[in-house]
Formats: C-alpha cells, sequence, structure tokens
C-alpha cells in the first residue's frame, strides 16, 4: 500500500489519541482494542462523508422535503356535539356545568 493511500476504513487524519480523546470526552472507559476498532469504524464514518460531499449537487435545487407536503387536516367548521349534561354525566366531578378538576400549582380561584 503507498502511504498516499490510506488502509480502507482508517482515515488518515484519525489515530489512538483522537479515539481516546473523543472517548474521554464522551466519558466513555474503553479498552487498547476498542480504541483500534473504533478507530476503524469511524474511519469508515468519516470516508463515507467525504464521498457523499464529493456528489455533484450543482444542478438540485435545495428543498426542505423530499416530496411535496399536504395538509391533511379537515377543515374548522362547527358542527353539533354531545349534549352538555352527557358529557359531564360521564365525569368523575361535575360543578356549574364544567369539569371539577383539583387545582394546579397552588393558583387561586
Amino acid at each position: 500500500m503507498s502511504p498516499t493511500t490510506p488502509e480502507a476504513g482508517v482515515h488518515p487524519a484519525l489515530d489512538r489519541q483522537d479515539i481516546a480523546h473523543l472517548a474521554r470526552l464522551a466519558r466513555l472507559a474503553v479498552t487498547d482494542e476498542e480504541l483500534d476498532r473504533f478507530a476503524g469504524q469511524l474511519g469508515a464514518v468519516l470516508d463515507a462523508v467525504a464521498q457523499v460531499q464529493r456528489a455533484d449537487v450543482d444542478d438540485v435545487v435545495p428543498t426542505t422535503h423530499a416530496v411535496p407536503l399536504t395538509n391533511v387536516m379537515r377543515p374548522d367548521v362547527t358542527r353539533p356535539s354531545l349534549p352538555r349534561d352527557v358529557v359531564l354525566a360521564g365525569a368523575p366531578a361535575a360543578e356549574d356545568d364544567r369539569f371539577r378538576v383539583p387545582r394546579i400549582l397552588g393558583e387561586e380561584a
């Protein structure tokens, strides 16, 4: 292998010290074997990102979504609903034609 061609999965900008530093930042205890394995895995991720960055996107129109979005909610239209006495009949407690609920966070009435 030539010095200019990095080993597959080993990123030229990463070494064991970099991986150990990242592990310390993430508060991970890693063994020497894990340092070697993680260096290869992280290098493969960085290589994949570099490959995506090389894509020719000059003719690609920027978008916020891959497919057009449409509003699937129905129109907000007033219509008859259940009578108040029927709704309140199922409530654990009711008072003055309203649901009675416990006071929240010590609010005053």
